[in-house]
């Protein structure tokens, strides 16, 4: 039996019916067959939304089943990508817990972020240098999803089915909520900043000691334990805008933001700069170099790059 590619992929877009989910649950488990052409299409669909160039997207959904939508009709349902899957590493695997889940594990690269949407409707950012593992289709009782990294999550509400953040420090459980998480694993910092709903964060190596959040505020570790605060600058979450916002960070916490954002080293020689402290945003667009032309303004430095290595000194 043959799957409507249009309920399909409203399933994919997290717009299909109940009994729409119901009825491509069932198609599914009736047969491997059904399993890889639902792969296959999950494939194209996500290739769509990674794709950042409308002649490529047109491609793409020219060798679909679903080439009878307009490829301009469909990039506005579509979200705006920032890399093209040349840059993103994109893998698929099957679940140790369950063979008929596939997991997919997407990297974005430093100077780079990305923008998906889950089987389940929810809506995320991934910043820079994350990684992300999550199933092509979520369980009937649980949404479940392992960060590496920063992501800004926009969670589709569904109260009998939480929607849990793993992290290498604390996991974050919600029902309907949009909230940041910054956990890299090489860092020792680990914060969730709350925009709307309430979450709850328990730490991975103690799960009674857990903290329910409420908007506005965030939570993060202090000396292994969790400790709630409010959110001082709402700025630094424009990351998903293009946007590097800080306050009040010396000039070597800025060249670290940079090097994320830029995917470039940048070596600090001039000691006159370290106890520099300044507030300021920047577009990712305009490049590196015309941030630090900018910082040159306010502290006296003098910078060269070298394009064959991608480092930048600071003199």
């Amino acid at each position: 039996m043959k799957m409507d590619k249009e309920i399909l992929y409203r399933f994919f877009e997290g717009q299909a019916t109940l009994e729409e989910e119901i009825k491509i649950r069932d198609w599914m488990e009736s047969s491997q067959e059904n399993q890889k052409e639902f792969f296959r299409e999950r494939k194209v669909f996500d290739a769509i939304f990674l794709l950042g160039h409308e002649e490529e997207m047109d491609t793409v959904v020219k060798r679909s089943f679903y080439s009878k939508i307009p490829v301009r009709e469909f990039l506005k349902i579509a979200a705006v990508i920032a890399l093209t899957l040349s840059v993103t590493l994109f893998v698929q695997r099957k679940s140790e817990d369950n063979d008929h889940i596939v997991m997919n594990t997407i990297s974005v690269p430093g100077g780079q972020r990305v923008n998906l949407t889950l089987s389940d409707g929810t809506n995320l950012w991934l910043n820079a240098c994350s990684t992300m593992e999550y199933p092509a289709v979520f369980s009937k009782d649980k949404r479940e999803i392992t960060l590496d990294g920063e992501a800004y999550f926009e969670v589709a509400h569904n109260r009998d089915k939480p929607f849990i953040v793993h992290t290498k420090k604390c996991d974050i459980e919600v029902l309907g909520t949009k909230f940041n998480v910054e956990a890299y694993s090489n860092k020792e910092v680990f914060e969730t900043s709350l925009m709307e709903g309430i979450v709850k964060v328990f730490l991975v190596n103690n799960a009674t000691h857990s903290l329910i959040l409420t908007p506005n505020n965030r939570v993060y570790l202090k000396e292994g334990r969790l400790v709630i605060g409010k959110i001082e600058d709402f700025e630094t979450y424009r990351w998903k805008e293009g946007l590097i916002c800080f306050k009040n960070l010396s000039f070597p916490e800025i060249m670290l933001k940079l090097e994320k954002y830029f995917d470039i080293k940048i070596i600090v020689r001039n000691k006159q700069v370290l106890n520099y402290v300044c507030t300021g945003k920047f577009r990712q667009a305009d490049g590196v170099d015309y941030a630090l032309r900018v910082l040159q303004k306010d502290v006296s430095f003098k910078y060269e790059r070298d394009e064959n290595n991608d480092v930048i000194y600071i003199k």
